[in-house]
């Protein structure tokens, strides 16, 4: 499911190719996707139509009107009410449809249904974070089908936007606050979700997918994935924390030197003797890579910037011993 190169889900670009829609909008595949078309496409008509009437009665009239030897201006008239009353009254009409269109369908999209099935969504830079109800925890969005879902979303950095157009879905992230979006896929499959607010350097490579998955295989999917940890090697699930919890974002495992990096790489780092801003140095073993994950400001390697998020009670201690393992076997 993961790319091991650039630790986004396999195709996840492509998803935008293979999502069936018209040439304005991606493929509905949501409950309130077609109410949010239908407002979209009689804006659009009201748009295009009036376009097209300003546009030719300005043609007409200057083709018509326009200066000639030998014809003097005429009068021209000053108003006209009914008209001025007629066109009023057909425009407020128009803005009260609208207006009627598209809060009934924001106040569907606002209220969430009972015996919503809840995920906890966290956003950073730059790279997702879900959270099921059993603790497991994704970069990538599971959901079932034909079941509502609510998104319960904050953010540990900056603004970030979740945004998934296949289903209408766009909400904000917020530091410090609590944020929430719903929606009920229709159609199994998988769709692209991604950061709508430019948050850094890597904004652009904040996309992951939403897999919506056929009645029954959700739940046995969540079970399967919360094992991971004791059905694989240390290493082995180490190495999909080191996708699952965002450090592909910033941490090559290539030693490749990237400037667009703003962390060194996790290659051959283990054991050797780094030098840390304040003029400390500090060997890479077990406690200091703990250290790191959970205090990352505490010991900063020198020639690198302190913006690392602190991992303090989102991983286990397992789990950092799975990320050891992991680093340790990148000789």
């Amino acid at each position: 499911m993961i790319d091991a190169m650039g630790g986004l889900p396999l195709g996840a670009w492509a998803l935008f190719a293979q999502s069936t829609g018209s040439f304005w909008m991606p493929g509905e595949h949501s409950t309130f996707a077609p109410e949010v078309d239908r407002v979209f496409y009689f804006i659009l008509a009201v748009c295009a139509f009036f376009f097209l009437v300003v546009l030719g009665l300005m043609i007409f009239f200057v083709l018509r009107y326009r200066r000639r030897p030998g014809v003097k201006p005429g009068k021209t008239a000053t108003h006209s009410t009914p008209l001025e009353v007629g066109w009023t009254l057909a425009l407020v009409a128009i803005v009260a449809v609208i207006f009627y269109k598209g809060f009934t369908a924001f106040m569907e999209m606002e209220t969430p249904p009972q015996g919503c099935y809840e995920i906890r969504v966290t956003g950073r830079q730059w790279a997702w974070q879900f959270t099921y109800a059993n603790g497991h925890v994704d970069d990538v969005l599971h959901v079932p089908v034909d079941q509502p879902v609510k998104l319960t979303m904050t953010s540990q950095d900056v603004i970030h936007s979740l945004s998934i157009p296949d289903f209408r879905v766009k909400m904000d992230l917020v530091p410090g606050r609590y944020t929430s979006t719903w929606f009920k896929a229709v159609n199994p499959g998988e769709y692209p979700l991604y950061c709508t607010e430019y948050c850094g350097d890597k904004h652009s490579q904040m996309i992951t997918a939403v897999v919506v998955h056929s009645p029954g295989e959700f739940a046995e999917w969540l079970k399967g994935a919360n094992d991971y940890l004791e059905n694989l090697s240390p290493a082995e699930a180490g190495k999909l924390l080191y996708t699952k919890r965002g450090c592909v974002q910033c941490h090559t495992i290539d030693g490749s030197a990237n400037p667009n990096t703003p962390a060194p790489s996790f290659k051959g780092i283990y054991g050797e003797t780094h030098d840390l801003v304040g003029g400390a140095t500090v060997v890479v073993d077990d406690n200091y890579i703990r250290e790191s994950i959970l205090e990352p400001g505490k010991k900063v390697r020198a020639g690198y910037r302190p913006i690392m998020n602190t991992y303090q009670g989102l991983v286990s201690d397992q789990e950092i011993v799975a990320l050891i393992e992991f680093i340790k076997s990148l000789k």
